[in-house]
């Protein structure tokens, strides 16, 4: 196959419109005969990933943009993702995408924009941020792409002054964490004291899980005496828990809001000497916080079934691109994991 791309030599002819349109034309059919040769099936995109072109006529395209790749949680959604794309091979193409920490918000806007540039059918979006993804969202479809938010909520005074509307996909975050912290209010005292470990003041899930923590506390009378972010992330769970344990040394639970965040406060409370005297809580279920569950260092956490969301996004994708389901918010289940329910 030869493909020749034609380039106008005179740099104000570069700039009319009409130059635009034709080399916009140009690269589409390139991209189409490009995709045509290379096949389908699933395709990793990653932050260091070079971008490929082009849009499938055969079968839509899909692409999961994902938080956190260091995250297991995000490990899994991706796994159970491609596992469900393997199984239905025939009906679309998967790209899967994340980004390097929690806090890399310019990095996923760019994923996004990618995604809209390689003429993506849909994207399934887990944000990092509920607000600050709105916008490149807004330009996917603009585009024509079918958006699913999926994990953490986007915010919906932002998408109501955007106008747009994008369903949801996940767990009810605040209820989760509600029934986690319940579970350690049974084995605390009322007037005792907790810290609570926040994630990204502005992501959704982390909002509602600070929430649901805060209700199950106040109802048992137990008092929150610190309440800080720590991002999402181990490192500095582990300096915040450290100065909450010295800031306040009755403290008797640590409630994180994610399990990497609990990992991070275990280290704390070994390194103080306290362990067996600060219980722990955590959200997200990975299986290094299942291990601790057993061992005893780690109380108890939420499981939210990464993979089944993941996939539950797919699916909805896939029936608005056919028109056979409205855009319609979805829940998934959210279960409390603790020994007695890992002895089952």
């Amino acid at each position: 196959m030869t493909v020749w791309v034609i380039a106008h030599s005179d740099p104000a002819a570069r700039r009319t419109a009409g130059w635009f349109a034709t080399q916009r034309l140009v690269m589409l059919t390139l991209g189409s005969l490009l995709a045509a040769g290379c096949g389908g099936g699933e395709r990793d995109v990653t932050q260091n990933s070079p971008v490929q072109a082009g849009k499938s006529s055969a079968k839509p395209r899909i692409a999961l943009v994902m938080k956190s790749l260091a995250n297991e949680f995000f490990v899994t959604m991706a796994a159970g993702a491609k596992q469900h794309q393997q199984d239905h091979a025939a009906d679309y193409e998967l790209l899967v995408n994340g980004i390097k920490d929690e806090r890399d918000l310019s990095r996923q806007v760019a994923l996004v924009d990618e995604m809209i540039g390689q003429g993506i059918d849909a994207i399934v979006i887990a944000p990092a941020d509920s607000k600050a993804l709105v916008s490149a969202c807004k330009r996917a479809q603009d585009a024509g792409v079918v958006v699913i938010n999926i994990d953490n909520k986007l915010d919906d005074q932002v998408l109501a002054d955007q106008g747009i509307k994008v369903p949801f996909v996940g767990p009810d975050n605040r209820a989760g964490a509600r029934k986690v912290a319940e579970y350690l209010a049974a084995r605390l005292k009322k007037s005792d004291q907790v810290g609570l470990l926040e994630g990204i003041r502005t992501a959704f899930n982390g909002q509602q899980r600070k929430l649901g923590f805060e209700e199950a506390m106040q109802a048992a009378g137990i008092s929150i005496v610190a309440s800080q972010t720590a991002q999402w992330e181990i490192d500095q769970a582990n300096r915040v828990a450290s100065a909450m344990l010295s800031e306040h040394p009755q403290v008797k639970a640590l409630l994180c809001c994610n399990d990497s965040m609990a990992l991070g406060a275990l280290a704390a409370v070994k390194a103080a000497g306290r362990t067996g005297e600060v219980l722990i809580i955590g959200f997200d279920g990975i299986s290094a916080i299942q291990t601790a569950i057993k061992d005893g260092s780690i109380l108890a956490t939420a499981e939210q079934h990464p993979a089944q969301i993941g996939i539950h996004g797919i699916e909805l994708a896939l029936k608005l691109l056919r028109h056979q389901a409205p855009p319609a918010d979805a829940a998934t289940p959210v279960d409390l994991i603790s020994a007695e329910t890992l002895q089952r």
